[in-house]
C-alpha cells in the first residue's frame, strides 16, 4: 500500500535538492497497478463458483470492477478531447450502475470477463501515461454527479478495488 505521508515526505526532499518530482500521473498508475495487484494475487486460488457476497461471486466482481474502469476510461477520454465528461447510469445511483455492468455481462464466461478486466485496467493505464500532467488534478463532473479530479477518483476506485480483494482473501482463506 502507498504511504502518502513518505510520499509527501519524498516529493519535499526532491524539492529542497532541485529534482524533478514524481509525475502525479505515475503516482495515479503506480496506485492502480498496486490495486489490481491485490486482487489478482486470489484469482488463481478463489473458488470461482463460491459466493463472495450474497448475489457475486468472483465473476461478478471481476465485472463490476470492469465497469467502473469503463466509466474512468470515458472520464479521460472526454478530459483528453476537451470536452467535459457527461455523467453516466452512476447519476441515478451507484447500485444502478453496479447492477447494470454486472447484468450487461451476464452471459459471459468468467474467461471472457477476466480478459475485459484485464484490458480495461490495460486501457485505463495507457490512457493516464497519455494524457498532459496538469489535467490530473483538474475538476470534472464526476460519472456519478458533483466534482472531482482523476486523481479524486484514483483514491477511490483504488481502495474499493483492495476492500473487494480482502474479501476475496477471506474466501480463500475460509476454505483451506
Amino acid at each position: 500500500m502507498v504511504n502518502w505521508f513518505e510520499m509527501a515526505f519524498h516529493q519535499v526532499k526532491l524539492a529542497c535538492s532541485g529534482e524533478k518530482p514524481m509525475d502525479k500521473r505515475q503516482v495515479l498508475i503506480d496506485r492502480l497497478a498496486q490495486a489490481r495487484t491485490s486482487m489478482l494475487v486470489h484469482l488463481e486460488t478463489v473458488d470461482k463458483n463460491r459466493k463472495i457476497y450474497p448475489l457475486w461471486t468472483i465473476r461478478e466482481i471481476l465485472a463490476h470492477i470492469a465497469g467502473w474502469d469503463d466509466a474512468t476510461i470515458a472520464f479521460i477520454q472526454a478530459i483528453v478531447q476537451g470536452g467535459q465528461p457527461g455523467l453516466t447510469l452512476a447519476a441515478q445511483g451507484i447500485d444502478v450502475y453496479n447492477a447494470e455492468t454486472v447484468s450487461t455481462r451476464e452471459g459471459l464466461s468468467y474467461d471472457h470477463i477476466y480478459r475485459e478486466y484485464i484490458e480495461t485496467r490495460r486501457t485505463l493505464l495507457d490512457l493516464i501515461r497519455q494524457m498532459p500532467e496538469e489535467l490530473v488534478t483538474k475538476a470534472y463532473i464526476l460519472p456519478w454527479g458533483g466534482y472531482g479530479t482523476l486523481e479524486d477518483m484514483v483514491n477511490i476506485f483504488a481502495p474499493h478495488e483492495e476492500d473487494h480483494a480482502e474479501d476475496v482473501r477471506k474466501i480463500v482463506a475460509q476454505a483451506h
